[in-house]
């Protein structure tokens, strides 16, 4: 009965053993440092490893005087933080208008105010949103905005059509399919 006792014992504490995580685990878990502090642009709930990465003068790496360690990878950047090919299409689709701001880290494409010149008394304004990386339908979200003309100089927001929206959308997610294909026919 003894034995019973002690090999029980034990498999309950190699089980509790193993539910265990490291630190390390524990450090990268959201919401693992003290406060309510939020990190990035999504404002996600700040990590034990955020908060450490922050506290240090010279950074994760330390400060080296002798050049470095030649075992580290030397990247090339973070690339784009969007899909590539809604990305893409997304500028094609939209280059016919004049772009005012475009940032392929957060996905979001502004143009300026365009006036087709059919309807010189009403002008149009583009934003896109990139929501993924997935080349998927919901990963692109477009908002049009349009005026009409009142006066001299003078704008009165008007109503866009639903369609106009769905329109856009399914123009830039052809082009994107269309990159994608010749993409892998490329390769």
């Amino acid at each position: 009965m003894p034995f019973v006792k002690v090999f029980a014992s034990a498999l309950i504490c190699t089980l509790l053993g193993a539910c265990a995580g490291s630190q390390a685990d524990y450090d990268s878990y959201p919401g693992s440092a003290p406060g309510n502090q939020r990190v990035g642009t999504k404002g996600r709930a700040a990590t034990t490893a955020d908060i450490k990465e922050q506290g240090t003068l010279f950074g994760s790496d330390g400060l080296n005087f002798l050049g470095g360690d030649d075992t580290k990878q030397q990247g090339g950047g973070t690339g784009i933080g969007v899909n590539s090919f809604l990305w893409r299409a997304s500028l094609d689709t939209l280059s016919f208008m004049p772009l005012n701001s475009a940032d392929p880290f957060g996905g979001v494409i502004i143009t300026d105010w365009y006036s087709p010149p059919e309807t010189p008394n009403e002008r149009f304004k583009i934003t896109g949103y990139i929501l993924g990386t997935a080349l998927r339908s919901d990963a692109i979200k477009v908002a049009v905005f349009r005026q009409v003309r009142v006066g001299t100089d003078q704008w009165a927001d008007a109503v866009v059509e639903p369609s106009t929206v769905t329109a856009m959308e399914d123009s830039i997610l052809t082009r994107a399919r269309q990159l994608r294909i010749d993409s892998a026919t490329a390769q």
